[in-house]
């Protein structure tokens, strides 16, 4: 398989490019859930080149999950945006049916940091930091003004109020049957919160640490990324670029994790000579971890259904919870109890206990396989060893949490069942017309997310103790 699409990627570029001569490596770089990103070395007559290929992972369809737009459509999008002076990769060549390689587009390769979480800490970038914010904000006001009208974008891009979003992304929530209260909960708040009179223009859609590329002296030089690109209310570039998830652990810079809301707010108006409402941004804000809470069961769903076969996917499920905690923290924050955090102690007489089994799997892969890979292999390895961990900590704790989560429910609900059965009627009651501030409501939903997020990610950010 690797040979063929070496093969196949050596034509396009013999064919495409007059500087080729021969091709050196295809590297799938680790970076990215929803597509592939290939780094391609070849030396041409003047010298060693690199590429970079952005493709749709194989046996999937051109679209990445919920809104996503065609790769060829995106391809279209960041020539305008390039050719505009956003600063980003030039695409050289959109894949043809006829290549066999699916579909993407070759663009070219440029150096930076991409990884949020090195963006926020890593020691050449500190003297920049500080400016990305306010150069955030600049760039979102000139990405806003892009004259995507007169293209033929104009019929190629999605355009959707912000009442039909909402209701698109839980609709995609509902498609996936799962019960999941507080995604419904944060649904109802959010119809009864929209924004009044929202602007139409160009929104990318995935503004975010993670997808901007960073260097020591330029700060941002590539916006990447445009696949959920479309015409829409623009402050959901800014609320998304403030969700606690792209903070990478820096909870307290809520701009990415590296910045001041006050300086993306100075770079945006400067630019875009509008004013930002704070409270429209904060219900963006909401909505961003809405959707992600349902984008991250919707990958986790495509892995089950063998649409996606994946290692990353059904890990990447299980951050719903993160999101579904910031839901929480922004709508009904408050205190909450967590089991205890001693992994010592283990209930069983069996040796060794299950958990006791997956913990060594875990410390093996994690501590010998992993760092005797490189790149994508590396990251698989620690993806499984996060996969393991999960499972200890259900292995430990997850029968009295549900046990707990069952006798709150059943007196939420004045009824007696199974845990799946209460869930659903709790969904089925804030689908219809349960109020908000029903007692007992906030308090029940808010311990339930924390006890999940304990299980699947007890190190988050959200959580307010640490382990």
């Amino acid at each position: 398989m690797e040979d063929a699409f070496s093969e196949r990627i050596e034509i396009v570029l013999r064919r495409e490019f007059d500087e080729f001569y021969e091709l050196e490596s295809c590297q799938q770089l680790s970076a990215g859930a929803s597509q592939e990103t290939w780094r391609i070395t070849f030396r041409g007559r003047s010298g060693e080149s690199r590429l970079a290929l952005r493709r749709c992972q194989p046996k999937a369809v051109s679209q990445s999950g919920a809104g996503a737009i065609t790769l060829e459509i995106e391809a279209a999008l960041l020539r305008l945006a390039v050719q505009s002076g956003i600063p980003g990769p030039e695409v050289f060549y959109v894949l043809q049916p006829d290549d066999q390689l699916g579909s993407g587009f070759i663009m070219q390769w440029l150096d930076g940091e991409t990884l949020g979480q090195r963006i926020n800490r890593a020691p050449e970038l500190a003297d920049i930091r500080p400016q990305l914010a306010r150069q955030c904000g600049e760039l979102l006001g000139r990405i806003h003004r892009l004259p995507w009208q007169n293209t033929a974008l104009a019929d190629q891009l999605p355009s959707i109020t912000p009442a039909e979003l909402v209701d698109q992304t839980w609709e995609y929530y509902r498609d996936i049957n799962v019960p999941v209260p507080m995604i419904d909960y944060t649904w109802r708040w959010l119809k009864d919160n929209l924004p009044v009179d929202s602007r139409r223009t160009l929104v990318h859609g995935d503004f975010r640490n993670g997808n901007l590329m960073v260097t020591a002296g330029a700060g941002i030089n590539a916006v990447l990324d445009w696949e959920l690109a479309h015409i829409g209310d623009p402050m959901r570039d800014l609320g998304w670029l403030c969700v606690n998830s792209w903070r990478f652990g820096n909870s307290e810079l809520p701009v990415g994790g590296f910045g001041h809301l006050d300086d993306l707010l100075a770079g945006y108006e400067g630019t875009s000579g509008l004013n930002v409402d704070r409270q429209t941004l904060r219900f963006w804000q909401v909505f961003g971890s809405f959707w992600w809470a349902m984008v991250t069961l919707q990958m986790a769903q495509a892995w089950r259904t063998g649409e996606t076969p994946s290692l990353e996917r059904p890990v990447i499920g299980r951050r719903s919870s993160e999101a579904q905690m910031d839901c929480v923290s922004l709508l009904i924050p408050g205190d909450y109890r967590l089991p205890a955090s001693d992994d010592s102690t283990v209930t069983g007489t069996q040796l060794p206990m299950p958990g006791e089994l997956l913990s060594g799997v875990e410390a093996f892969l994690r501590e010998t396989v992993a760092k005797q890979l490189d790149g994508h292999s590396q990251f698989l390895a620690r993806v499984a060893a996060n996969s393991l961990s999960i499972a200890q900590r259900e292995f430990r704790h997850g029968a009295k949490i549900a046990q707990e989560e069952t006798a709150r429910l059943e007196a939420l609900l004045t009824a007696n069942d199974d845990l799946d059965d209460l869930r659903w009627e709790l969904v089925h009651q804030l689908r219809d017309s349960l109020p908000l501030n029903t007692q007992g409501l906030a308090e029940h939903l808010r311990q339930t997310v924390a006890c999940q997020l304990f299980l699947d990610q007890p190190g988050y950010s959200a959580l307010k103790n640490e382990y």
